[in-house]
């Protein structure tokens, strides 16, 4: 008579896809001075996508409207988010897998959150409107004004050139997320520093003392706490909130570059290299965990340093002052109670600057909200193409096998696909709608993840490596945080 042995599926194999190999766990860096800028980098690129969207549209939109009050939302946001973030950094340094495998980790089948999740990613990203927006700040640089409705279309065909001149950029380079990096390392600094210098010159020290105020839900105009403004438009404040930060997939897509940088376990797994620059890599499908000894639990703990750093010193720091200072020069060159939202929202505060103050410094600012407005558009069109790359990657032989599983080949065709539909979506409506559709979108988005990501976390990663319990209940106060915002809409909706 013979024993026949039953091998037990293990967790992360359950809903079809390979389970992790067992590997050995890479030492962290140590960097010192300036070699914190190589070894950090996924922190910023995450910050740049959130100064276009929420830090120089939507944001300045809500607080020229309803006052400086509402910065309370910023720093909730901001902390929430990376705690989210860090999250994030902990399933890819522990498997080598961006998050959206590990969703495809859990039941029903990785086939249905393939899907799921790329459907966000396309109602979430897929409408071009920081190169609409950006086109805008373009034709005020040019004609000195801002752009009328009968010249819509010149906007328009300004627009398609960015977003094709976006695509351009993403054949070039060795590591498509190493040219990221560099270019939000001058993008971050330019903008913040820039900002910062405008608003010391022009500021007065009673509107720094209002956003001080704002950040506790404070208005100073009123002496009293206005957490939610009388008769506010909640779908505007909902755009707001979901993109004070990064905002939705934008966030989850800090994972795939976490990957792509090497962290933890994703330094033995690949990444994805450019067409032009570039060579084939073999990037792995499935991940890699590690058996959690006293040794490498040390070396764990130095991955930790470095995303600490990356996280809270770059990320959470750098959403404050993005958010506040073009807060601080909207508010004090706009009149207050302003509907900006139009064709040409991201000039309108280069033209009330250069009423103001002299077409120099209006030039300086229409410069600056191009450069942001593209760059953000550069940074959310590689996200989506990577996102819906690695989802295929991950969750399909047959693709992987196509044209002899070189991952250039499904990445540049997920781009060219998204480039052809960035062109038509442009023609949709105004840049600002799109955004706030875009933003409401994340708003979901985070509802969702952040749910899921606590399962994954809690239920596939090995015991010594998930997250304690005030983080589990960070990522519950994120999902309850957005949902308010949601049903406030949704609320307001009903009851018009």
């Amino acid at each position: 008579m013979t024993t026949q042995t039953v091998t037990e599926t293990p967790p992360e194999a359950r809903s079809g896809l390979d389970p992790w190999r067992i590997d050995v766990l890479p030492p962290a860096p140590r960097p010192k001075g300036l070699g914190w800028f190589s070894a950090i980098g996924p922190g910023v690129i995450a910050l740049g996508v959130s100064i276009g969207s929420g830090e120089f549209l939507l944001g300045p939109a809500a607080f020229v409207k309803y006052g400086l009050a509402l910065l309370w939302v910023v720093g909730v946001a901001a902390l929430l988010q990376t705690l989210l973030n860090v999250e994030l950094m902990r399933y890819t340094m522990a498997t080598g897998e961006p998050i959206f495998t590990g969703f495809m980790r859990t039941r029903p089948h990785a086939t249905f959150w393939a899907w799921f999740y790329a459907a966000l990613y396309f109602l979430q990203m897929g409408w071009p409107g920081w190169a609409g927006a950006a086109a805008g700040a373009v034709f005020f640089l040019f004609m000195k004004r801002l752009p009328v409705a009968s010249e819509a279309g010149t906007v328009y065909a300004i627009g398609v050139a960015l977003f094709l001149l976006c695509a351009l950029i993403l054949t070039i380079g060795r590591r498509i997320e190493r040219t990221l990096e560099y270019l939000n390392w001058i993008m971050v600094s330019v903008i913040i520093g820039g900002l910062g210098v405008l608003a010391i010159l022009f500021v007065p020290l009673s509107t720094w003392g209002a956003a001080v105020a704002g950040f506790g839900g404070f208005d100073v105009k009123t002496g009293s706490f206005q957490l939610v403004p009388a008769g506010a438009d909640f779908f505007l404040l909902g755009a707001f909130a979901a993109y004070a930060g990064g905002g939705g997939v934008a966030n989850l897509t800090l994972s795939n570059w976490a990957r792509d940088k090497g962290y933890g376990m994703s330094s033995i797994v690949g990444f994805i290299p450019a067409a032009v620059g570039g060579k084939k890599v073999a990037l792995a499908h499935s991940g890699s965990t590690f058996k959690p000894d006293a040794e490498t639990l040390e070396r764990w703990r130095g991955w930790w340093r470095i995303v600490r750093v990356d996280q809270w010193g770059v990320y959470f720091t750098g959403a404050i002052l993005g958010m506040m200072l073009p807060a601080l020069l909207y508010v004090t060159f706009v009149p207050a109670g302003s509907d900006i939202r139009g064709l040409g929202i991201a000039a309108a505060l280069a033209q009330a600057v250069a009423t103001q103050k002299g077409a120099i410094f209006g030039g300086i600012i229409a410069s600056l909200g191009v450069w942001l407005l593209f760059k953000t558009q550069l940074d959310i069109l590689e996200a989506m193409t990577r996102g819906v790359t690695d989802i295929l990657w991950a969750g399909s032989a047959r693709i992987r096998a196509w044209r002899g599983g070189d991952v250039r080949v499904i990445y540049y065709s997920v781009l060219a696909v998204i480039t052809v539909w960035g062109i038509i979506a442009l023609r949709l409506t105004q840049p600002i709608i799109l955004l706030a559709l875009s933003a409401n979108m994340a708003g979901i988005v985070f509802i969702i993840s952040s749910l899921h990501l606590l399962y994954v976390n809690t239920r596939l990663l090995p015991v010594a490596l998930r997250p304690p319990m005030w983080r589990r209940l960070a990522l519950i106060a994120l999902a309850l945080f957005y949902g308010m915002f949601l049903v406030l809409w949704l609320w307001s909706l009903i009851t018009k």
